[in-house]
């Protein structure tokens, strides 16, 4: 593999980036455009009703958050101006053909000037509704995947998946591709059928718009259980990998597999990060005092990656398979070459909020103290039964004897007590989750791209180089408490 200078490839190219309000597109938009100022042009496909709308999320979600003020810095007055010639977004959805575009100008000229497509479109919740899932996943990427198809100077399409496609395997989990002939039965236009059904049975029944939400979300979590994965998510995304890899044919294309992805390591400035991710809702949720337990094997590996090392890796691989065409997936991660434990994540969330607590709204700081651990759902399901389960049975009978006299503070607590063990049985996989993610595709990317002569000071993704310690109680912490914390 030969991969040549990322800047000079950079030079007088055109991008279309699919997906571009999510946290690693943001970084990517700016990366490109700081690093490398003649870029001849930036397309972005928002999700939006018109133009103007289209602009304003630019505006508002994109270019007003702080990543881009070293930018704003870099450029002075003539930021406005620059970002005017650069880029160009427009009012899309991937969920349909061409990608929603209705300016049949404005699509021929996307098609006859890109030379590289970034789909990194997705809905990331693990219970998001099967429908939505499966729009925007599934049959999302079969559109980007048509339209690329129609760029004619198109060099390489970067399909942005998750390592966690591999659902709840174990072990050491290979780079490599999944095929629609390894999973009997799955057939996504079934699926949708299955959808349409579902909904127009409850439709016919009269039921409310929560309670299509949560049928639908069932909906997923069900049809993902039925071919071996954990939900939704992860469901959709191998499904989306599928599709790349049955509808190609001779385009390049690289698939791109980032573990958990945390708050920028580096660039432009270390610590920004941008909602809340797996392990961030457990760090915001102990230092605020409301994190008391944990269930998982907290000697197992999370495997996290910071997000400016994700970009960078989309950028080399970009470069690499647009000079020579070819298939490849890479794993972007941490778990083989620089593990971190749950263990560790512990000690950091301890020793960080015990010297800067949190402060409470009435200006009492928040004192933090080690939480207890369950090695396993039995414990968890005693622990529960104890605490919450047993009064609330107590509460329940009260209720009868006095005439529902306790109904509002019963309901409150079930709805509670379902909430928390509904978040446990979505997380469980990974809690106790104990995959490593090879990533030797992506250390040949990294020793290909020293010999090559990339600029590895500016396209940095290697694990190895992170101190957890360091990143986590100087970097990570500080950044979700300056970004997340609310």
């Amino acid at each position: 593999m030969e991969v040549r200078s990322v800047l000079q490839f950079l030079q007088d190219k055109t991008i279309l980036v699919v997906g571009a309000t999510g946290f690693l597109a943001k970084i990517f938009l700016e990366k490109v455009l700081r690093v490398q100022p003649n870029i001849k042009k930036v397309f972005l496909l928002l999700r939006a009703a018109d133009a103007k709308s289209a602009t304003h999320r630019l505006n508002n979600e994109i270019l007003g958050t702080d990543l881009f003020n070293l930018l704003k810095e870099k450029l002075g007055t003539n930021f406005k101006s620059f970002i005017s010639e650069k880029l160009t977004v427009f009012p899309g959805d991937i969920c349909y053909e061409d990608l929603g575009l209705k300016d049949s100008i404005l699509r021929e000229e996307i098609c006859n000037q890109v030379d590289v497509i970034v789909n990194l479109a997705a809905t990331t919740n693990f219970d998001e509704r099967y429908d939505i899932a499966l729009d925007l996943n599934v049959f999302g990427a079969k559109h980007v995947i048509n339209f690329a198809k129609q760029c004619i100077k198109l060099k390489v399409l970067v399909h942005v998946s998750t390592a966690y496609v591999c659902g709840e395997r174990g072990g050491l989990i290979l780079e490599n591709p999944y095929h629609f002939k390894d999973v009997p039965g799955l057939d996504i236009d079934a699926e949708k059928k299955i959808v349409r059904d579902k909904l127009d049975d409850l439709q016919k029944q009269g039921a409310t718009h929560n309670e299509i939400k949560i049928a639908m979300k069932d909906l997923g979590i069900t049809r993902a259980k039925v071919y071996g994965w954990p939900n939704t998510y992860v469901f959709t995304k191998a499904i989306a990998e599928m599709l790349v890899e049955q509808m190609k044919e001779t385009m390049s294309v690289v698939i791109l597999r980032p573990a958990i992805v945390t708050s920028t390591f580096k660039e432009p400035f270390s610590g920004w990060v941008e909602g809340v991710r797996t392990i961030d809702s457990l760090g915001v949720a102990y230092g605020k005092g409301k994190l008391t337990c944990f269930l998982g094997n907290i000697n197992g590996v999370v495997d996290v990656i910071p997000g400016d090392m994700v970009v960078n890796a989309i950028l080399v691989a970009m470069v690499a398979h647009a000079h020579h065409p070819s298939d490849a997936i890479y794993h972007v991660a941490s778990s083989v070459r620089n593990p971190v434990r749950y263990t560790n994540l512990q000690d950091y969330g301890l020793r960080y909020f015990t010297a800067k607590p949190w402060i409470n709204k009435d200006g009492t700081p928040v004192k933090v103290g080690k939480v207890t651990v369950f090695t396993n759902m039995a414990s968890f399901r005693r622990y529960m039964f104890i605490h919450y389960l047993f009064w609330l049975k107590g509460l329940e009978l009260a209720n009868s004897a006095f005439c529902k006299y306790f109904q509002g503070t019963y309901q409150e607590l079930n709805r509670k007590i379902q909430i928390v063990m509904r978040l446990v049985e979505l997380y469980r996989p990974y809690l106790f989750f104990n995959g490593i993610f090879d990533d030797m595709n992506t250390e040949k990317l990294r020793v290909a791209a020293i010999e090559g002569g990339v600029e590895t000071d500016l396209f940095y993704f290697d694990p190895k180089v992170i101190n957890w310690d360091d990143y986590f109680m100087n970097t990570h912490l500080p950044g979700i408490v300056k970004y997340i914390f609310k």
